[in-house]
């Protein structure tokens, strides 16, 4: 099965959706908010005049609002209704900012650019298949001396949620509706991959790149699993028998010199 075209159409699907969402909240971005959460913020820490490559970037809120920070992006998706729409928000802001249409495996095979910083965030590893071709791609996009910054949620959720942790030869395919509230009635095939932590940090130092932060988070900003609940300054949390599910990770590596 091609599993990329078969994922390609529904997050077709799901851009036009999540576009017009209160979870992403378009217009206010367009006032002026910040869609970036503040540990990716506190981990790269001043932006402003670095060239930033943004994997798997939807149609463009984090892209743009780094750019807002003075960052010079490219933001690469393979949808073709999210990089439409993220080049139209690129020209109504007027920021510095370009979007490229690729799956980011072909992306990595024919890119020749380097960047100061590579970012990738929240919910974009589940739909790769081979994480050695992504560290791949990500260390040769990465300058000498440059840095890749990824916040992702937590692979125990799958746990908690019935999913295996550990990778898998085939995919889990199912029928599911977008976490956005505005299109839960509407359910799309998907194809999706476990991926341990400990195969995310391998990837990355088998390629080549040394981590220097990692680090586990209690909190998620985004109420986009069953069973979170609210916590007053903090985001969402899960608990099982009354403790706290690790929710996000983040980690910090680099390229040597």
């Amino acid at each position: 099965m091609d599993y990329v075209s078969l994922n390609r159409a529904a997050w077709e699907e799901r851009a036009k959706a999540h576009f017009d969402s209160e979870f992403y909240d378009v217009d206010r971005f367009l006032q002026g908010t910040s869609s970036l959460n503040p540990i990716e913020c506190e981990l790269l820490g001043d932006v402003s005049g670095k060239s930033l490559l943004h994997l798997q970037c939807h149609f463009g809120l984090d892209s743009l609002s780094f750019a807002r920070l003075g960052a010079k992006v490219t933001g690469v998706d393979f949808s073709t209704e999210a990089i439409t729409r993220a080049n139209t928000l690129a020209q109504q802001t007027g920021l510095d900012a370009c979007f490229i249409c690729q799956d980011i495996t072909q992306f990595g095979l024919e890119n020749s650019t380097q960047f100061d910083i590579v970012f990738a965030s929240y919910g974009t590893i589940c739909w790769l298949q081979d994480l050695s071709q992504w560290a791949a791609t990500i260390a040769r996009a990465l300058k000498p001396g440059g840095q890749f910054c990824l916040v992702e949620f937590h692979p125990s959720i799958d746990l908690h949620l019935g999913y295996p942790y550990f990778p898998q030869t085939q995919p889990d395919i199912s029928e599911e509706s977008t976490y956005t509230e505005n299109h839960q009635d509407t359910k799309q095939t998907i194809a999706t991959w476990p991926h341990s932590i400990a195969e995310v940090m391998q990837s990355l130092m088998q390629a080549g790149l040394t981590i220097t932060h990692f680090d586990e988070h209690p909190y998620s900003p985004y109420n986009c699993f069953k069973g979170l609940e609210a916590v007053s300054g903090h985001g969402f949390q899960l608990l099982s028998k009354g403790h706290q599910v690790p929710l996000l990770f983040s980690i910090l590596a680099n390229k040597a010199e």
